[in-house]
Order: C-alpha cells, then sequence, then structure tokens
C-alpha cells in the first residue's frame, strides 16, 4: 500500500471514530505532535489526545482540500478542515497536516493549526491535553 493510500485509509477510520482502526495506523515509537501544543509518543498516549473530542463526538468528517505525497520519503502533506459534531455544536479545525509513514505505520504525525481559534469552538471551561 502506497503512503499516500495508508494516509487516506486513516482518515476514513477517523471520520469512522473507530479507536482500535485509528490506534492500528500507530505503534508505540508513533509520534504525534499537535505543533501549538506539544507531542507524545505512543498509541496509548497518542489516543489520549484523540480522546478528548473523539470520545465526545457524534460524527467525524475530514474535509481533504489539498493532498501530497513524495513516495520515495514516505511523506504526505493534507491541507483538511476536521469537522466534529458534539451534541450541541459543530466543531472545525483548519489543519495542515504531516505524515511520515515507514514501514506502513504512522511514524510521525503533525498537525499545524491556530489553538486560539480552535478553542473557541470549545465548550467552556474545554482545556487541550498535552
Amino acid at each position: 500500500m502506497t503512503c499516500l493510500n495508508i494516509v487516506l485509509e486513516f482518515i476514513k477510520a477517523m471520520e469512522a471514530n473507530d479507536k482500535d482502526r485509528i490506534l492500528g495506523f500507530f505503534d508505540d515509537q508513533s509520534v504525534f505532535t499537535n505543533v501549538p501544543v506539544g507531542s507524545v509518543t505512543g498509541r496509548e498516549e497518542i489516543w489520549k489526545i484523540l480522546a478528548s473530542i473523539h470520545e465526545h463526538a457524534l460524527s467525524v468528517q475530514y474535509v481533504l482540500h489539498n493532498i501530497a505525497a513524495d513516495e520515495a520519503k514516505g511523506a504526505v502533506l493534507t491541507e483538511r478542515t476536521d469537522c466534529y459534531e458534539l451534541a450541541d455544536r459543530m466543531i472545525k479545525f483548519r489543519a495542515m497536516g504531516v505524515f511520515e509513514i515507514e514501514n506502513g505505520i504512522i511514524r510521525e504525525w503533525r498537525d499545524y493549526f491556530d489553538l486560539k481559534q480552535s478553542m473557541e469552538q470549545m465548550p467552556a471551561g474545554t482545556e487541550w491535553p498535552t
């Protein structure tokens, strides 16, 4: 499977909001960096970050605006809007994501986004996990 296809399948897993499928793209050495917040390493730590919204989402949609891949380097770039339907609101995060794939595993995933704009959409009192 190409790196591009791996990322597209990962996006489908995110949209299905399927924890086991999502975590199947990572291993205990994988790193997820929310650039304005910080980095975590390993499946369980990655899920702690994702769970802060995925465990409350009624539906998830990743609107893919642009995608580019360098298969030789194992890198995929995505420009997206991540949409999460919660019980009382729709939250939309504009993000630029970088995925580095190694042997079919997402080795590193970095998302760049505007933290202030994102937090303004969250329910009062919500803190971004670190």
